[in-house]
């Protein structure tokens, strides 16, 4: 059974900072396609950012140059670094498998919001 539990996520200020994890199980953690998505209030889920298998990574415009997504295949665990935080990156954050194109969203999201 596939499980992706979310963390990290909490209340910051604009400006700030914070890092999300994603703990997964029940698949080949170091063969799977990972991405993150967000969902803010009375919206569509947004895709955020991809990394492959490869260790290439995809961001969402909005976020480049703030968010960081990185893999630890030994820990079977999935990051997103989020610097520079502004009220619009205010959302409930998912991990999922698979690409911008074609995700699934398997855990609960962890919510981040920004607000002074």
């Amino acid at each position: 059974e596939v499980q992706l539990v979310e963390s990290g996520g909490g209340m910051v200020q604009p400006g700030g900072s914070l890092r999300l994890s994603c703990a997964a199980s029940g698949f080949t953690f170091s063969n799977a396609i990972l991405s993150w998505v967000r969902q803010a209030p009375g919206k569509g889920p947004e895709w955020v950012s991809t990394i492959n298998i490869a260790g290439t990574t995809y961001y969402v415009d909005s976020v480049k140059g703030r968010f960081t997504i990185s893999r630890d295949n030994a820990r079977n665990t999935l990051y997103l670094q989020m610097n520079s935080l502004k009220p619009e990156d205010t959302a409930l954050y998912f991990c999922a498998t698979g690409s911008s194109i074609s995700w699934k969203r398997w855990g609960q999201g962890t919510q981040v919001t920004v607000s002074s």
